[in-house]
């Protein structure tokens, strides 16, 4: 029989998410009706399963392995098997790769091997930090629980990450496009126009002079300067994987001023909304302060977070331990983090932190685009100024000459 994903209705109005076996939907919706549940949607996973020979050779995005937690908490909540669970989102999966991944964890699973420790094999995929909570989970008793908290975590980082793409998005496409006219213009307009001055012998002012050499020289040597593009890419990726080109790069963005106030509050979102969910799992404090410094990027907030993590080995405070990187972490997650740790609670006041810095995250962003907007008119306007000076200029001393 097929596998149904289903959203029921029941009789208080609440939207409930489960799975069941059944013959078909109609059975499907007379099973849920005999618990007091109305059917609103269904859906299996041959449905849901697209076949595409490239996807093999394509990243596993955030959204996959968001509907592969999601999923197999929802059947393991249901009282299907953790083998039959795996076998139905196996089929479920979109890539390839990502089939064969599942299907290994399921024939690990089948040998007797834990989840957390089959997931481990698939650092890529599943990094520490996501083992490590369903490590916890089973440890706990409690693996539905902890996959319904790694479900929100990556839906939350997920959530983020779009609506700083969208904010951003706008820009990017102003600046992509000024640069690919200033290319069309210089290749195809200005050797024209520098052609036709030399044949009438006028002379060029210095600026002129500048723009119709460089319009030459980027018509004639292209692969040049995509050679030097390619090269200067290549040594800064290079760099960036350096720790010192890293170190550098991190503290010059804590530097900018309106940058490092995005990086500080994308960072300590980061940190809290993983940390909570970590110590929410039922994963010790160090352990999780571990886990936290080892997935992070920034060098300094690691470097910060090593530090914390040897001096609450030694029996301070975690607040305490923070306190002194007042540059990196803010009085108030100091304090929220203070009153946690004295009532018990700093797992769900670390989560509220995390909702407040994404959401102020998502205001900083917004806010940026909308400062670049006018900066951007400005260069535009001062390019597009000089370009038609230059141009003009020249035509003018040969019209009081005629």
């Amino acid at each position: 029989m097929p596998f149904f994903f289903y959203k029921a209705k029941t009789i208080e109005g609440e939207t409930e998410s489960g799975a069941m076996e059944a013959k078909d939907e109609q059975v499907l919706a007379r099973s849920l009706r005999k618990e007091g549940k109305f059917l609103v949607w269904s859906g299996t996973e041959k449905k849901r399963s697209k076949k595409n020979p490239l996807s093999f050779f394509k990243k596993i995005s955030m959204l996959e392995k968001i509907m592969f937690t999601r999923n197999l908490g929802v059947m393991i909540s249901a009282g299907v098997s953790l083998p039959k669970a795996l076998d139905v989102l196996t089929a479920q999966a979109q890539l390839a790769k990502f089939k064969k991944i599942i299907q290994k964890i399921k024939e690990d699973v089948v040998k007797e091997e834990s989840l957390s420790s089959s997931l481990k094999k698939h650092p890529v995929v599943f990094p520490s930090l996501f083992s490590n909570m369903i490590l916890a989970g089973e440890e706990s008793g409690s693996l539905v629980e902890s996959l319904n908290v790694l479900t929100e975590q990556m839906e939350k980082q997920h959530d983020l990450k779009s609506k700083i793409k969208s904010a951003l998005m706008y820009p990017i496409v102003i600046i992509v496009a000024m640069i690919g006219i200033g290319i069309l213009m210089m290749v195809m307009v200005v050797p024209m126009i520098a052609e036709t001055f030399e044949q009438l012998e006028v002379e060029l002012p210095l600026a002129t002079r500048g723009v119709m050499a460089s319009g030459v020289l980027i018509a004639n040597y292209w692969f040049l300067f995509l050679f030097f593009l390619l090269i200067f890419a290549f040594l800064m990726r290079f760099l960036l994987k350096r720790e010192k080109g890293k170190i550098i790069k991190d503290k010059l963005f804590l530097k900018i001023p309106v940058v490092s106030n995005l990086i500080k509050k994308k960072n300590l979102a980061y940190i809290c909304r993983t940390l909570g969910s970590l110590i929410s799992s039922g994963v010790s404090l160090i352990k999780s302060l571990q886990l936290v410094s080892l997935s992070i990027n920034n060098f300094f907030y690691k470097k910060a977070i090593e530090e914390a993590i040897e001096e609450v080995q030694k029996g301070t405070k975690l607040a305490e331990s923070l306190e002194k990187h007042e540059y990196l972490f803010s009085s108030l997650v100091v304090q929220m983090i203070q009153v946690g740790e004295e009532t018990g609670e700093t797992a769900s006041l670390l989560n509220k932190l995390a909702e407040f810095y994404e959401q102020e995250t998502v205001n900083i962003t917004k806010n940026l685009s909308t400062l670049i907007e006018p900066i951007l008119m400005l260069i535009i306007g001062a390019a597009v100024g000089f370009f038609a000076i230059s141009i003009i200029q020249p035509i003018y001393s040969m019209l009081e000459t005629m």
